[in-house]
């Protein structure tokens, strides 16, 4: 962490000079927004990622980097694939290169440790775990994580700041309500959280194919097994505070993942069960932070309408600017 020089002559005038010699104290370290976009966007049929969405033209990825700029972020790295990178940046990183720090790491099936190799066939992503670890190198810093095509909004990015900038060295997570989050248009996995009294994660459930059941919500399971929701359960948005402690951990449980899952052709590395899993081993904290804001998100192209009408009852109701970005 960096040191400043702080005038307190200014504000102490009656100590002795010796006394006020060069007091340093910590400055504050801005945290990183970490933008995951290397998905592939299969189920909504094309790049979500830059797919606009606002009244002149924004992507939800406009409105996450606006709200987290003014919660204090500090820099951003996206986490994109090689073969989108210069349509990304023309369309994306162009908008926000002048006005903050941008980096690009990338997400490649190849990029594995040592010893492993990539499945012949295999050409789906190795999941969320992966995607965060390929940004070991461009982060030093506490840093926020999340996904490029989900609407999180303002209030998340302030409580996630307020954690990341408060020095504590446990991990966050910001929880949404199930029933807010679900699709009208087919299935979405969610981690499924339980906290503790103290608002501290204590485990955390993938479901996979969670939908609308009733006023509740049903997930159905790979084996045929349907489990009941009340749909008021605090579920994981892929909305995360970490520290850069995260990452050998994230290296290790990638090794054990690959152990038990490398040689199949669609299992995935989702970082909200692998946090679980540092959770429940008890080699890390989560606190689960809670906001009052509405997330929505485009898992499937018919979700598009609704996310462009929510954003313009947003602007119209003056929560942001009709154009983002002069």
């Amino acid at each position: 962490m960096a040191l400043m020089t702080i005038p307190w002559r200014n504000y102490f005038p009656h100590f002795l000079d010796s006394q006020l010699e060069e007091i340093k104290m910590p400055s504050m370290t801005k945290p990183t927004l970490l933008v995951l976009a290397a998905g592939m966007g299969s189920r909504y049929g094309g790049l979500k990622q830059i797919d606009p969405v606002g009244p002149s033209g924004e992507t939800i990825i406009d409105y996450s980097i606006f709200d987290a700029m003014r919660a204090g972020f500090g820099k951003l790295v996206f986490v994109i694939r090689k073969d989108i990178e210069q349509q990304f940046r023309e369309i994306v990183g162009a908008r926000f290169e002048k006005r903050i720090a941008v980096e690009y790491v990338f997400q490649e099936l190849n990029k594995l440790p040592a010893g492993y190799r990539l499945p012949e066939g295999r050409t789906k992503p190795w999941g969320t775990t992966h995607a965060i670890l390929m940004a070991e190198d461009a982060i030093k810093e506490p840093f926020a994580a999340i996904n490029a095509d989900d609407f999180y909004g303002q209030q998340a990015y302030k409580v996630l700041a307020e954690h990341l900038n408060s020095g504590s060295p446990d991990y966050a997570m910001v929880g949404f309500i199930l029933k807010n989050t679900l699709s009208e248009f087919g299935s979405v996995a969610r981690g499924v959280s339980r906290v503790d009294a103290n608002n501290y994660l204590t485990h955390i459930v993938e479901l996979m194919k969670i939908e609308r059941d009733g006023g509740g919500a049903k997930d159905n399971g790979p084996d045929g097994k349907i489990t009941k929701l009340t749909g008021d359960e605090a579920v994981s948005m892929n909305f995360w505070g970490f520290t850069p402690a995260l990452f050998p951990q994230l290296k290790l449980a990638f090794e054990q993942f690959l152990k038990r899952a490398g040689n199949e052709l669609k299992s995935e590395c989702y970082i909200p069960a692998t946090v679980g899993e540092l959770v429940t081993a008890g080699q890390a904290k989560c606190k689960v932070l809670r906001s009052s804001d509405s997330w929505f998100g485009v898992t499937y192209r018919e979700d598009r309408p609704q996310v462009v009408e929510s954003i313009r009852k947003l602007v119209a109701a003056g929560k942001y600017p009709g154009k983002l970005w002069t």
